[in-house]
């Protein structure tokens, strides 16, 4: 066909009806002429006249005939579907990074850059800098998650907002955490199983997600379901399901396995730090006693629960909730014997039990002394111990210097005496301290008549980081957190949370300068971190973003390039820097 048929002989109708309409207003043909010309019936033609008039005044013309071509990438069915919940997130102030989490958990592969584009073609704003419990405090849509089940770990790539727990996966392997758990008595379900379930209450105490109820997106986190082996984690009422299948037996075994693992690789000393801890309850609570609760400053209906922590390490090496006020003073006995049952006698390194003036009775001090375990402990002073004490000339006692953190030191003012304590029924050893910044002195009694008493005094302080390590235990792990709507066995969450608390004490201790510091702040320094996850066919490769202290988690991770892990179908995984921040 030559260029002047293209136009006489129009083949397309629009083309058609667009050269008849032209030579009926432009050449000034009559109704009758055109219809002729085109084939067109008489009325027909009226028709397709009275029909564009119509359109004319309605200001209908768009693409009438002339289809207006689209600048840009066109537009695919995944971007149009995606499109309303990418708004809805916005509405609820998450940035372009966490929507592109979610979507990439909801199946959605969009680029950030396309969400991006939605975002400013619907005319929102930049988002203001936000700290990070603001975020955790966000509200998100009702936006259904997927099932979890066992990932087929097919090629795929996808953005996770929590990729930095996998830095915790290396520990479990090494240590043989994950054989631990495979040989615990603890239920697994059809679809998710033994392993992949405890990694699931693992996942979500190193994620320190506080709020399940108002904040659900690690229901959607393909970084948290890529460490249990799934591709999310279950929702939260398989939580609670779970955790309510679950014996006092069952935590007791796998606590025993966790300890036969920290005693192997030398990570018990010779000294445990020995205190209670008050957990509220807040249900129906008639069968539960009142314990005072330092941090309200009353007393509760609650349950009392024990914890063993070592000072060099930072290892909690024992956990247990049921106790009461009955058995509270046997509650020394019971853990020397479960640290007795872990290990051989020939094989036991423990030698000194620290604890507070009333975490046991005199009689049970007897018991640990017949046993050879030495003991530190506070003296509760009454007024005729204080009165004595005063009473004492100032040259029988010495000035000492005792360690304190930093590498620094501090002066103190001792008497170091032998005296007869009745309800013990023998001689023990009493340091009375002053010069402490407290009004009243500290008196210190111990059952170690040889140690020198910088190290006596120096070993009792450091008992002040179990403490520590109890605060942690509620604030960071979020044990029995009042706003949590997931309901979890006491007795279970804390021993879920003394693993995570362990895997994260052995990440501290590769970290050179780090092995100090918090599980709170080792969180905020390492864990917390985005990073773009690639599933190839051997190996899992895990792009973390740029960080201050991105390069020092990196060079840990090499280290474990090796590992091949049972649970992510025998694949490796490799860590690298990203070129975003």
């Amino acid at each position: 066909m030559d260029a002047i048929n293209f136009f006489l002989l129009p083949s397309s109708i629009a083309q058609k009806q667009y050269e008849a309409l032209r030579m009926y207003y432009i050449e000034r043909k009559t109704a009758k002429e055109v219809a002729e010309k085109f084939g067109y019936k008489h009325r027909g033609f009226t028709t397709i006249v009275t029909e564009f008039n119509k359109k004319l005044k309605n200001n209908d013309v768009e693409d009438l005939f002339f289809k207006s071509i689209q600048k840009g990438r066109k537009t695919t069915e995944k971007v149009i579907g995606a499109k309303d919940i990418v708004i809805d997130l916005r509405k609820s102030y998450h940035s372009v990074e966490e929507i592109k989490a979610i979507i990439d958990g909801k199946g959605f592969n969009i680029s950030e850059r396309t969400i991006y584009d939605i975002v400013k073609r619907e005319g929102f704003s930049r988002l203001p800098r936000r700290t990070r419990l603001v975020k955790q405090e966000l509200r998100l849509p009702k936006i259904q998650a997927d099932k979890s089940h066992r990932l087929s770990f097919a090629p795929e790539k996808f953005k996770s907002t929590s990729a930095g727990v996998l830095c915790l996966l290396p520990y479990i392997k090494k240590f043989g955490i994950s054989d631990a758990i495979l040989q615990s008595d603890y239920p697994e379900t059809k679809i998710i199983d033994k392993l992949s379930s405890i990694l699931s209450f693992v996942a979500l105490k190193a994620s320190n997600v506080r709020r399940y109820s108002s904040d659900d997106c690690w229901c959607m986190e393909r970084g948290l379901g890529l460490f249990a082996g799934l591709n999310v984690l279950p929702k939260a009422a398989w939580y609670t399901s779970y955790s309510h299948r679950v014996t006092s037996g069952m935590n007791l075994k796998f606590l025993k396995s966790l300890h036969k693992i920290w005693s192997e690789n030398d990570l018990l000393g010779d000294t445990a730090n020995l205190d209670f801890t008050t957990i509220p309850y807040w249900g129906e609570n008639e069968h539960l006693e009142n314990n005072w609760a330092g941090k309200r400053g009353k007393a509760l209906s609650s349950m009392l629960a024990i914890l063993a922590h070592d000072p060099d390490t930072g290892i909690i090496n024992y956990g247990n909730t049921n106790v009461t006020h009955k058995n509270e003073s046997n509650e020394v006995l019971e853990f020397l014997d479960f640290y007795k049952s872990g290990t051989s006698s020939g094989e036991s390194k423990l030698k000194y039990l620290v604890f507070d003036s009333k975490f046991t009775n005199y009689e049970n001090l007897k018991k640990l002394d017949d046993q050879k375990i030495k003991f530190v402990t506070i003296r509760r002073r009454g007024k005729n111990i204080i009165d004595r004490l005063e009473q004492i000339p100032a040259k029988l006692k010495k000035l000492i210097r005792v360690e304190m953190a930093g590498n620094k030191k501090r002066s103190l003012t001792v008497l170091d005496e032998e005296i007869y304590l009745k309800g013990y029924g023998d001689t023990i050893r009493q340091i009375s301290i002053t010069g402490h910044g407290k009004i009243k002195p500290a008196i210190i009694i111990t059952n170690d008549f040889d140690l020198k008493v910088e190290k006596i005094v120096r070993k009792y302080t450091k008992r002040w980081i179990v403490e520590k390590a109890i605060s942690e235990q509620i604030d960071f792990f979020h044990l029995n957190l009042v706003s949590s709507s997931m309901v979890i066995k006491v007795d279970f969450d804390l021993t879920m949370s003394i693993l995570t608390h362990n895997i994260f004490r052995l990440l501290a201790l590769d970290l050179e300068r780090y092995s100090h510091i918090s599980d709170q702040s080792l969180f905020d320094k390492f864990i917390l971190n985005s990073a773009d996850v690639e599933i190839e066919n051997e190996k899992i490769k895990v792009f973390l973003k740029k960080k201050r202290n991105l390069p020092l988690i990196l060079e840990v991770m090499q280290k474990f390039d090796s590992y091949k892990y049972e649970w992510m179908d025998n694949l490796a995984m490799e860590f690298f820097g990203a070129s975003y921040s």
